[in-house]
């Protein structure tokens, strides 16, 4: 009798220590230290450590109290595919040999509203590198931090903000598998969806949340997707200096919604020297930035929760736009530049723009004959120019003008 008494005892012990653990606040900085560990080994499509990531979403989005919104009743939703030969076709969601099984992660907020608002993140990533890569030294572990745990960090930060806290929208939170393979998941789902997507009213996405500046640049695109996008980001805006682009057509989740005619938001803090390497860890991270960048996401979102469906509007694809070159300098552009010409985020080593001296930070104002004033007219510079050209090249570095000689 004593030992059954005793077995109960430490039952119930476990029990409630397994409630609190459940229930137990998970920052932040814990959400993106798993995802972006070295033992999921960079969460590429199709892995069992992407299956572990998901696991551990679902999980996350279970304790928050989000219903199930994949497949059958569960928290996801798989697709099978055959890895595009060609980058510009689309990709075929088949069964067979050859094939790869993406899994997303779904989980809603069913307030009984009319309108559905999607918030998303990829959480898949380059695995041990390959295809995508920046890496030259081989294969190593691209564990993501910024690319995109980041991302799914702030949204499950929002999840646990809007549960029972907004009732004039519904909300679903999705997780997204083969973003780097070509916006797989959201693609799937937007073709397949688990919800009437009729009723959706926009699509928030976070790519690349965590390396917010000190100057507090935020890029946000996707402002001409609704009339009223630019005047609720500028009313509602904590002090960020944005970046505003109206085009909802971009290299993340949201151009899929877009496509579907949805309202869409896509916010990011610019790329870095870690951009697809393994050197993205999440001790890198601005975690009071990516706090910052989640309030302002709530704010917005709070202040179209109980307002009438917003009106979509197409936008001008700027993807068109972008001129074909067959060479490039070996630099990291900053994206988030305002200012007059290219500045320079990184140098690739032993490529052009490092053979010729050029620097972090140096700003290009002239390649060959042709004045540089933005990105757009730095590649349409650029695109004139073959393997084994040589081009005379003007940078501004610390108010002084610089002239050097590229070889391509």
């Amino acid at each position: 009798m004593k030992g059954i008494f005793f077995v109960l005892v430490v039952f119930f012990i476990c029990l409630a220590s397994c409630k609190q653990e459940v229930q137990k606040k998970v920052s932040l900085k814990e959400d993106i230290a798993f995802l972006a560990n070295d033992s999921l080994a960079g969460r590429e499509t199709g892995t069992p450590q992407e299956l572990q990531a998901a696991q551990y979403l679902k999980n996350r989005m279970e304790s928050i109290g989000l219903s199930p919104r994949g497949n059958a009743g569960t928290y996801f939703q798989t697709f099978t595919f055959k890895p595009k030969k060609d980058p510009h076709s689309e990709a075929e969601f088949v069964s067979g040999d050859g094939t790869i099984t993406g899994t997303n992660v779904i989980g809603y907020i069913d307030n009984g509203a009319n309108k559905t608002a999607i918030i998303g993140a990829h959480y898949d990533h380059l695995g041990m590198g390959g295809e995508g890569s920046l890496y030259a030294e081989g294969e190593a572990i691209h564990n993501g931090a910024d690319d995109n745990a980041s991302g799914v960090g702030v949204m499950l930060k929002l999840a646990e903000k809007l549960k029972d806290s907004l009732p004039g929208s519904n909300y679903l939170f999705m997780a997204f598998s083969g973003e780097e393979m070509g916006l797989l998941g959201s693609n799937y789902f937007c073709k397949n969806p688990t919800i009437d997507l009729e009723k959706a009213n926009y699509m928030i996405n976070m790519d690349m949340v965590g390396r917010l500046r000190k100057d507090k640049t935020l890029a946000i695109s996707g402002t001409g997707t609704t009339p009223i996008w630019s005047q609720v980001l500028n009313a509602n805006n904590p002090g960020f200096k944005l970046v505003l682009s109206e085009s909802g057509v971009g290299p993340s989740d949201h151009t899929s919604f877009y496509l579907q005619e949805i309202p869409v938001l896509h916010f990011f803090t610019g790329q870095h020297e870690d951009y697809h390497k393994p050197s993205d860890d999440f001790e890198k991270l601005n975690y009071k930035g990516m706090e910052m960048i989640g309030d302002y996401v709530l704010t917005v979102i709070a202040e179209l929760d109980d307002t009438k469906k917003l009106t979509f509007r197409k936008t001008k694809n700027e993807s068109e736009e972008v001129p074909r070159f067959k060479v490039g300098l070996g630099v990291m552009p900053d994206y988030l530049f305002d200012g007059q010409g290219m500045r320079i985020d990184g140098v690739s080593e032993e490529r052009p723009a490092a053979i010729a001296g050029l620097l972090k930070g140096d700003v290009v104002v002239q390649l060959g004959d042709s004045t540089v004033t933005d990105m757009m007219s730095y590649m349409r510079a650029l695109s004139a120019f073959e393997e084994g050209d040589t081009a005379n090249v003007i940078v501004e570095r610390k108010g002084k003008k610089i002239a050097a000689q590229v070889k391509f």
